[in-house]
């Protein structure tokens, strides 16, 4: 099997924008098809369900996923969504003019062969998963996301940043997936943690769950997470759910039982008692400095 690289000497990878739109929509269901190019997803509100190859996803606000060339998948909005997308081919076809995105119910692409799109992920180097966590996702979303207004436009110079966004955007994802990349080895394969942890405070994060993400077995993820981060994913997320009730104490309004519900803690003993142990101070304590910080 040859590798992605050999593949873009073959034919390079020129990314090309084919449609673009942030589509608002309410609850919805969109049939089952196959593509001939690239679909990529951002969710930037509500709740998305995606299935490939038989496969659930459940997406929410601020996640990505990428439907690749050939796969069964269809999709469903469970409430109303806000879903930036983009159809778009990696890799150059003289012919790709004559491709077009696909309609549910077309899952046989035979009689378009010429046009289907080399996947990624049958490269023996590369493994992006449906749903996946850019290295840094905040520059990833910027960038997809102008990508998507600049191609609206329909004008010349805006198509042109518009493909070069959309080549950044690639860019990262095999610096994130590929196996010359960051995501593969080392420690930058963790870089997606902090932003997918950030997100769900609220939710029981086991190490389970983020070996899973970062599809590693649980012992190696804790022996990669203590290589990156310098302490245990346990103690890690405790930190974060800490910091994130430190500034939800100091700017809001919200009572400690609602915080704590808020940032994770089973009940508002633990609340405290973590809390205590990590500033010294109740939380009580906290927001009364505070408040008497700011007069």
């Amino acid at each position: 099997m040859k590798s992605v690289y050999e593949q873009i000497a073959a034919s390079p990878l020129v990314p090309y924008i084919r449609q673009a739109d942030f589509a608002v929509r309410y609850p919805y269901k969109y049939g089952e098809r196959r593509l001939l190019d690239y679909l990529l997803i951002y969710v930037q509100e509500g709740n998305f369900h995606l299935y490939v190859e038989g496969k659930e996803y459940r997406l929410r606000d601020g996640d990505f996923c990428l439907v690749q060339p050939g796969d069964l998948h269809w999709f469903e909005g469970t409430t109303n969504t806000i879903t930036p997308f983009a159809h778009l081919d990696l890799f150059y076809n003289p012919r790709r003019s004559e491709s077009f995105p696909t309609r549910p119910g077309q899952v046989a692409l035979d009689e378009y062969a010429h046009l289907l799109q080399p996947k990624l992920n049958d490269f023996n180097d590369v493994d992006v998963p449906v749903q996946f966590y850019p290295a840094d996702s905040a520059h990833f979303r910027d960038a997809f996301l102008k990508a998507i207004a600049l191609w609206m436009e329909q004008t010349p110079m805006g198509q042109l940043e518009a493909q070069q966004l959309a080549t950044e955007a690639v860019l990262m994802l095999l610096r994130s997936y590929g196996k010359g990349g960051t995501a593969s080895a080392g420690t930058g394969q963790l870089n997606w943690v902090t932003s997918y942890c950030s997100l769900r405070l609220s939710e029981r994060l086991t190490v389970e769950q983020l070996a899973r993400q970062a599809k590693l077995s649980p012992s190696r993820f804790t022996a990669l997470f203590r290589q990156t981060f310098g302490q245990s994913p346990y103690q890690y997320v405790l930190r974060m759910r800490v910091q994130h009730a430190r500034d939800l104490l100091a700017g809001s309004t919200m009572t400690l039982p609602q915080i704590s519900e808020l940032c994770g803690f089973t009940d508002i003993h633990h609340f405290s008692k973590a809390f205590k142990k990590s500033t010294g101070i109740t939380p009580g304590s906290y927001r009364r400095e505070h408040e008497g910080a700011s007069k």
